[in-house]
């Protein structure tokens, strides 16, 4: 790095902060590939470009490489990226689905979960890997709780079933994020008689 980009050297408020580690996580970074080692389970991604990371004690850094804006926000991205890592194979990440509407179940059945959500046919959902799906037995099949280490897929899993049958604003049924408040608008009123 040249005196010139050590002087334009920005750091994202974000970024500068260093990550702990909780018990019993570990962590390897090879040829720009940082994998992250827990009781919940692993996840590895490749890291941004233009970032140097140090693992000191119980403690992780990132520091740009480039001056400018673009090295602050590479910076931040991998903090964020890193920091979700860690805390998926430490604590791991809960998801809870809720199916509102007159029939509507959801089943797992080996690595499918299966889903009658109102249509003429069921739906089936294979289970990704790294996320375990669980229907708590007093809900009924009502409620669907996913778990899993990688933040990203399971985001992703918990939109994808989300996505089969979304609330409709007018009576409100369908797949919903537990907590997700979901604006309903008005019916259309009778005819007014003269």
């Amino acid at each position: 790095m040249s005196t010139e980009q050590i002087a334009d050297l920005r750091l994202s408020r974000t970024g500068k902060r260093a990550i702990d580690l909780p018990k019993g996580v570990t962590v390897t970074l090879t040829d720009g590939r940082f994998e992250v080692k827990g009781p919940k389970g692993q996840t590895s991604r490749v890291l941004p470009p233009n970032v140097d990371v140090k693992v000191e004690g119980n403690a992780i850094t990132v520091h740009p490489t480039v001056g400018g804006r673009d090295g602050a926000r590479f910076q931040g991205l991998a903090r964020s990226l890193i920091n979700g890592m860690v805390q998926g194979a430490g604590l791991g990440y809960v998801k809870t689905l809720q199916l509102v509407g007159t029939g509507y179940r959801a089943e797992v059945k080996g690595p499918v979960l299966n889903l009658s959500l109102g249509f003429s046919h069921p739906v089936n959902f294979p289970i990704p890997a790294g996320v375990k799906v669980e229907i708590p037995s007093d809900s009924k099949g009502t409620l669907i709780v996913l778990s899993g280490a990688d933040k990203e897929v399971m985001g992703q899993t918990a939109a994808k079933i989300r996505g089969f049958r979304p609330p409709e604003p007018y009576g409100g049924k369908g797949v919903r994020y537990q907590g997700e408040k979901v604006r309903e608008k008005a019916g259309k009123a009778g005819k007014g008689g003269k």
